[in-house]
């Protein structure tokens, strides 16, 4: 069963206010729809990533550089296609975190079109080590004129919405401020349910530390990218060895090579590696087996969708993460028209073939972009 043609369409749909962590800012919901058709007539439908600058030129990586490679090769030669797109990587013209966003998006797409050809999910395909899974909700996010008080309905909305816990957004303040935040999150969600921290990288070694040590009695699940980019590995190692707190990282990678050298340096608890910025669910599988053998568990960074089936795999999976405020992610609420069951802070795994996506169409239409 040969590859015939590869679409892909950008979608961006515009939020109705600003969605900031300490270090960017969200205005709208972006993501690429992959449309890969075999000879025989199977299309998988799956869509990728938050991109919130690269979906144009994620579609034309797809349109011109990768599916004419990939023509005529059989769906059930994965490796061999991952490998024929990463050579790309060492071509200097290419950048190459966009490239791997792009061959993320042709990796979903062969993995979903291999599950329909077998009539398995491709949580099934992987290992299919459970049903369901604990999904919390990223929130807290900086928003301008927000009160406490607004904190405490925030974590109300999301025990209401079905969820486990929030994953909740630091790094912006300083270590007592955000601190604060963080006591009022825990206060008003009660003690039963998750909370994670994530700053972004947005503090010094010194500063997460600091802040680590303010929330230690606040019962948190992890403590997520803590300090700056240009030497996280090592800093993250220093804030790991001073707090209690499990340390996470790994969504800002793109290979399985840098979450080893993440393992290896001793600076991570958990591995949130992105199915959908690293390269796809070849690789991210790679990552979960230098982390389990180094007994390190897995996350996932959003994308429910594709992160449901991956961690519901393995024994060492933890949370689905999704937006559950309708007005941060318009693709989970609306355009996702099959989105399974989210129950007493479960999630079930769609058991269709695939991954067992399907999209309003005409939703899809009103957003995509040339």
């Amino acid at each position: 069963m040969k590859i015939r043609s590869i679409d892909a369409i950008a979608l961006e749909i515009p939020l109705r206010k600003n969605f900031g962590g300490s270090t960017y800012n969200v205005l709208t919901r972006c993501t690429v729809i992959t449309r890969l058709t075999t000879e025989g007539g199977l299309v998988s439908e799956v869509y990728n990533g938050d991109n919130r600058d690269d979906g144009r030129r994620i579609v034309r990586l797809i349109h011109e550089d990768l599916a004419p490679r990939l023509k005529g090769l059989g769906i059930f030669e994965g490796e061999r296609i991952w490998e024929a797109m990463f050579a790309l990587t060492h071509v200097a013209r290419y950048a190459r975190k966009t490239l791997l966003e792009a061959i993320a998006c042709v990796d979903c797409a062969v993995w979903d079109v291999a599950g329909k050809a077998l009539g398995k999910s491709v949580c099934a395909l992987l290992g299919g080590y459970r049903t369901r899974l604990p999904i919390i909700s990223i929130g807290g996010y900086y928003v301008e004129g927000k009160t406490h008080a607004d904190i405490g309905r925030e974590m109300e909305a999301y025990r209401e919405a079905g969820m486990a816990g929030c994953k909740f957004k630091v790094g912006g303040l300083t270590p007592e401020d955000d601190a604060a935040r963080v006591k009022t999150a825990r206060t008003a969600a009660g003690p039963d349910f998750v909370l994670a921290v994530d700053a972004n990288r947005g503090w010094s070694a010194q500063d997460a530390i600091r802040f680590a040590r303010l929330v230690e009695p606040l019962d948190i699940r992890w403590f997520e990218e803590p300090c700056h980019w240009y030497d996280d590995v090592a800093m993250m190692a220093r804030v790991r060895q001073s707090t209690r707190i499990p340390v996470t990282a790994g969504q800002s990678e793109i290979t399985s090579h840098a979450i080893r050298r993440l393992v290896d340096a001793g600076a991570v608890d958990f591995v949130n590696y992105d199915a959908s910025e690293g390269g796809g669910v070849t690789d991210w599988r790679r990552a979960a087996g230098v982390c389990a053998a180094a007994g390190v568990q897995m996350a996932h960074h959003e994308e429910a969708q594709i992160a449901s089936h991956l961690l519901a795999s393995i024994p060492h999976g933890t949370y689905a993460e999704c937006f559950a405020d309708p007005d941060r992610d318009p693709m989970w609420q609306h355009v996702w028209a099959n989105r399974p069951t989210i129950k007493a802070g479960m999630m079930d795994v769609a058991t269709a073939p695939g991954f067992g996506i399907t999209l309003d169409g005409a939703l899809v239409d009103k957003y995509r972009v040339s």
